[in-house]
């Protein structure tokens, strides 16, 4: 599923291409994704003007000039390409076609249909069921070490899944969360409610260092991840831990043969890599 290095980028490249521009037909090819699509959703798009694009989260934000938002996320395989034209022919999944008053063209491609899209009112918006409990986002400004030695506190779970929690801090998934990890120097095994102080400052400062480097990236291409401009991610190529099981870790002064380099575990049934010497 993309993680929020991953939505940042597709945000920015529809950001260049649909700010002040006007939907002149919109094209919806199957009543739902993961949930129904709104009542009469292309008509109520229709002539409207985007004026922001924006993220929550993992959540993509459309601000309309009507005073409504359209969001959306992009679930486990949905892409948003970019076109300066409407395709000749469109393919199986592209479920909803934007087409923009100087020609260009955005098509929601999703094979397994677990996006969704829907259209909020923007005074609505913060108490949506989907936002209204998510916790600060990892590169603003109320997030930083105190803020998240204080979700911590008394957490009984392992530091890797309290990180996860959207409620603790949005958009770090899987990836991230064991990067981050490693650049903090912190076992993923560690209870979360030791993480306080200096290591909460350590954690804090490596989730944004780890987001901004991914963000630069362009993000990390798996499965069915591209950039709105059909381009790969690169950040793949920067991990020192992710899907490593087995190698050494950058700059390994460990006893190789002893710890058998980056090692690889379930938590919440998903994998997560470590370095069992650097990680504490």
């Amino acid at each position: 599923m993309p993680e929020l290095p991953e939505v940042e980028t597709v945000c920015r490249g529809l950001a260049m291409r649909m700010v002040g521009k006007r939907f002149t037909r919109v094209e919806q090819r199957r009543p739902d994704l993961r949930f129904p699509l709104p009542l009469d959703f292309p008509a109520r798009l229709k002539d409207r003007r985007v004026l922001a694009v924006r993220r929550r989260a993992k959540y993509l934000l459309i601000d309309l000039d009507d005073g409504h938002v359209i969001l959306g996320h992009l679930g486990m395989s949905g892409r948003m390409l970019v076109s300066d034209s409407r395709p000749p022919a469109l393919e199986t999944h592209d479920h909803l076609i934007f087409e923009l008053e100087d020609g260009a063209c955005i098509r929601f491609n999703d094979a397994r249909r677990f996006g969704m899209m829907d259209l909020v009112p923007l005074a609505e918006l913060e108490s949506h069921k989907l936002l209204r409990d998510l916790g600060p986002e990892p590169l603003g400004n109320d997030f930083n070490g105190p803020a998240l030695a204080a979700a911590l506190k008394g957490k009984k779970t392992p530091i890797k899944s309290a990180i996860l929690d959207q409620k603790v801090v949005v958009g770090v998934g899987n990836i991230y969360a064991s990067e981050s990890l490693f650049r903090a120097g912190l076992s993923p095994k560690r209870l979360a409610a030791t993480v306080q102080g200096d290591r909460a400052e350590r954690l804090a400062r490596a989730i944004r260092d780890v987001l901004v480097d991914a963000i630069a990236a362009g993000g990390s291409s798996l499965r069915d991840y591209v950039q709105a401009d059909g381009e790969l991610g690169y950040f793949q190529h920067q991990w020192k831990v992710y899907d490593r099981e087995g190698q050494a870790c950058p700059g390994c002064d460990c006893n190789f043969a002893k710890t058998g380099g980056v090692r690889r575990l379930t938590q919440g049934g998903r994998s997560t890599f470590y370095c069992s010497r650097r990680q504490r």
